[in-house]
């Protein structure tokens, strides 16, 4: 078991954890949520050794291993796939290579009475049993079951990690982790970067991980097939629900009702023995009896209730304009990258007020269509065509990363708002929870989950009839997805999403 006793950490003057305290069972399948910036991925570093904390600790049991997968990685280059993940296996390859050592050496010596002789024979008993142990000649097979299972085809195996993309390149990092079957698994967004085939696939692995599992995730639907426990970080305390999280939202609510009923209950006894308490003081006989009670009254455990951050951003669509009966059409689509052909011969129809979702495996070409489609790809044969009035609000896969990095919050959308919509910037980023001197902060300095509500503030500053979101819950909290997902079922317009979520879409 994994014990947090009494961790603090404070940045500046802000206190991102209070004398918290967790335990995690050799079992345990523990969700972790909250907020956008309440520390989650601060906590998860703590208990992987990654960073420290102002007061406090943890304490592991002796021989524990921990695998931690985090956001930010980067893979040494000049491996292929396969080789980068079974580097993960070392000391297998390595026991493998010396019991090649030790065979070639004995196949050579003839002191075979010797005391060096028997001693090399005891290494290969030992070295042989230890690699049976640790999977043997088992390991390459299992490390291409992780990889087809994460995605990857058997002609990906042999191909250099450099020719992937970063989401690719997170899902071989996921791969080493699984493959070193730590005692604890401590998993930042596994799904981010994951197609719904390829989720469903891990959520069938951690169900049987004979460890104990913690992952910070946005996805509902795999917190609830793999957790049977929450634990929310809210204002610099810890609450530990024993449930998976759509159970824990009805125990919290409930939780919060009581809490409130008691309060309020407590309030008017208070109030009660206070008018009760000022009648004594006013008679000479009494005086004592009021002391005492005013005594009990001080001494009384008041009930409060606990602090919830209840800030949310504030998205409501412009109002659609009115277009064709046709929104777009597609006939005979060709895409080539080189000798790559993604799409072939597509037909594709999309009437006003449609709602379409692209779905499938990564590699299939959902971004490449959404682009095509908003006009920021071109097409290698065949037709595209927009429909009468059509106007796209675009936000691509990419989105938030692709903000100019050097520019404030404020010169981000005073940059590409149109003129009549400059004096509109400050409240839209205003709804967007950025106020005050938080226009002023560099994009450099911002969370995944910022960024995304600065891109999809920039969405506001032009109308639109056609929304195309590739992704676009990416790094946006269970709040905020909450308010976008309400947004889109208000919007008026015609709607493409491109999402792996499988609860939101």
């Amino acid at each position: 078991m994994i014990t947090i006793a009494n961790v603090t950490v404070q940045f500046g003057d802000r206190v991102l954890f209070d004398n918290v305290n967790l335990t995690i069972g050799e079992r345990d399948r523990i969700g972790l949520v909250g907020r956008n910036g309440a520390g989650k991925s601060t906590l998860l570093k703590i208990i992987a050794g990654y960073r420290g904390s102002d007061s406090g600790g943890v304490t592991y049991p002796n021989g524990a291993t921990i695998g931690y997968l985090h956001q930010d990685l980067e893979l040494p280059k000049g491996k292929t796939v396969i080789d980068e993940a079974m580097t993960a296996v070392e000391a297998t390859k390595k026991l493998e290579e010396r019991i090649e050592e030790i065979n070639k050496e004995l196949e050579e010596r003839t002191d075979y009475e010797s005391d060096y002789y028997m001693d090399l024979v005891q290494e290969l008993v030992e070295s042989t049993d230890r690699f049976q142990l640790l999977g043997g000649n088992k390991s390459q097979a299992e490390a291409e079951r992780i990889l087809s299972g994460l995605g990857f085809k058997t002609s990906d195996m042999n191909r250099l990690t450099d020719e992937f993309s970063g989401g690719w390149q997170m899902r071989v990092e996921l791969a080493k982790m699984l493959l070193k079957n730590p005692d604890y698994l401590l998993l930042d967004e596994p799904t981010n970067h994951l197609d719904i085939e390829s989720i469903i696939w891990l959520e069938s692995f951690l169900k049987d991980y004979i460890g104990a599992v913690v992952t910070i995730s946005h996805d509902k639907t795999f917190l609830d097939n793999i957790t049977n426990k929450t634990v929310e970080i809210e204002l610099g305390n810890i609450y530990d629900y024993k449930a998976n999280y759509s159970k824990f939202k009805i125990l919290r609510a409930e939780r919060k009702e009581l809490q409130e009923s008691a309060f309020k209950n407590q309030q008017k006894v208070i109030a009660e023995k206070e008018r009760t308490i000022s009648r004594f003081m006013a008679k000479a006989n009494k005086t004592k009896m009021a002391q005492s009670m005013q005594k009990q009254l001080d001494k009384m455990e008041r009930i409060t209730i606990d602090s919830e951050d209840t800030s949310a951003m504030k998205l409501h669509f412009p109002p659609a304009p009115r277009s064709g009966q046709v929104i777009l059409e597609i006939e005979d689509l060709v895409k080539r990258y080189g000798n790559l052909t993604v799409m072939d011969q597509v037909e594709f129809k999309m009437d006003r007020g449609d709602r379409v979702a692209f779905v499938g495996q990564n590699g299939q070409g959902k971004t490449t269509l959404s682009k095509i489609i908003a006009q920021h790809e071109s097409l290698t044969s065949g037709e595209c065509k927009l429909g009468h009035n059509v106007q796209i609000g675009y936000y691509a896969q990419n989105q938030a990363e692709s903000l100019h990095q050097n520019l404030t919050i404020l010169e981000t959308l005073e940059n590409i708002a149109p003129a009549d919509m400059r004096i509109k910037v400050r409240s839209i980023l205003g709804a967007f929870m950025f106020s005050g001197e938080d226009v002023d902060k560099k994009v450099s300095v911002l969370s995944g989950g910022e960024r995304a509500r600065l891109a999809l503030a920039a969405l506001l500053l032009k109308p639109f009839n056609l929304l195309i979101l590739d992704e676009p819950t990416n790094h946006l909290d269970m709040i905020s997805k909450e308010v976008l997902k309400n947004a889109l079922n208000r919007f008026e317009g015609s709607l493409i999403v491109v999402s792996h979520d499988r609860d939101y879409l």
